[in-house]
């Protein structure tokens, strides 16, 4: 086949949950987000992984993701939304039994005339300045919110994977004064909330990126890996150059393979100097730039002409691809594209 492979280790999202759920502590309800269709792996696949794990709780960006992983998922399972209750989502957050993060007074009016009785949580802002109901909007709703079928009051934290950063201590503090006296279930923490520890964990923790292998959850096992099939190799003398821009010049005898994958696929073309493709253990250097459909590696160590060449594996996590490309493993696990056959395996 000449499309790319994108196996899923669903043993590996399921066991990352657990190591999560068990940092969280005794007494607090471990979630999982599963927003942006599974962080990029289908979030149905995800979800119904997660739920036999042991999570119950489920959040999704906007009303429209919560139609699949409530399809996956059947009744039972509570789906949030981070978005809240936006114009025109009435329908949907009834008909599947979604339960609105609301942020603003707005949504709130909105949420108990078109749903009276209908569960709901709150995101409070605590900091961030994104999304959320400052201290003197909740401090003007809260008897009314606290009256009504509230589920859960949450807030995010916008430096959490710097353990060091005062922003922490200082939202941590915003958010216990906004919900002193609360008798609501309470979430602050995500993946890296959690290993904050136990101050920042309340009630409910919403790991995200830490199940699909992305720090800051170091321990965490790779869940995505990309295998690249070869096309062509060809021998290239010293002097001549590959690709586009003569951007590599060979400096001795070389064998280059070119994959069928590139940027298309969400391999982006600033990561291909600091990037390798991997035949098992052995690292193939990129050479060249990385283009729409192909890529080019140096294969000259090689015994033998590889028939497909890694590019995610457990050498080269997506942690490693966002340190060569100058960004996140959000964004790498994100961006891979439609092309690829997805390969989901377990034991």
């Amino acid at each position: 086949m000449t499309t790319s492979t994108l196996t899923i280790d669903l043993d590996a999202l399921a066991g990352n949950w657990q190591a999560l759920d068990a940092a969280s502590g005794p007494g607090v309800q471990t979630a999982a987000v599963v927003k942006a269709d599974g962080y990029g792996l289908d979030s149905g696949r995800v979800a119904q992984t997660l739920a036999r794990a042991g999570a119950r709780k489920f959040f999704v960006a906007v009303a429209e993701e919560g139609a699949a992983v409530r399809q996956a998922l059947g009744p039972g399972p509570e789906i949030c939304v981070f978005s809240g209750h936006m114009g025109g989502d009435t329908d949907m957050i009834h008909d599947l039994q979604l339960t609105p993060m609301l942020n603003s007074i707005d949504q709130m009016l909105r949420h108990v005339e078109a749903l009276p009785g209908h569960p709901f949580g709150v995101q409070l802002d605590s900091g961030m300045n994104r999304l959320g109901m400052e201290a003197a909007e909740w401090a003007a709703l809260r008897d009314i919110a606290l009256g009504q079928n509230i589920r859960l009051i949450m807030s995010h934290l916008a430096c959490a994977d710097e353990p060091d950063h005062p922003m922490n201590a200082q939202q941590l503090q915003a958010f216990r004064e906004m919900t002193e006296g609360c008798d609501v279930p309470r979430s602050l923490a995500a993946t890296g909330g959690i290993l904050l520890g136990p101050d920042y964990h309340f009630d409910v923790t919403r790991p995200g990126i830490g199940l699909y292998g992305g720090l800051p959850f170091e321990q965490a096992r790779p869940v995505a890996l990309v295998s690249l099939p070869v096309i062509q190799c060809r021998d290239v003398e010293p002097g001549e150059t590959v690709g586009y821009g003569n951007t590599w010049t060979a400096q001795r005898p070389s064998r280059i393979a070119t994959v069928a994958a590139g940027y298309a696929d969400g391999i982006h073309r600033i990561m291909a100097p600091k990037t390798q493709l991997f035949a098992g253990d052995i690292p193939c250097p990129i050479v060249g730039r990385i283009s729409m459909d192909l890529i080019t590696a140096d294969v000259t160590d090689l015994e033998e002409d590889p028939q497909q060449l890694d590019l995610l594996n457990a050498r080269q996590t997506v942690n490693v691809l966002a340190d060569n490309a100058g960004t996140i493993g959000y964004e790498i696990l994100t961006s891979l594209g439609a092309r690829y056959r997805r390969r989901y395996v377990s034991s």
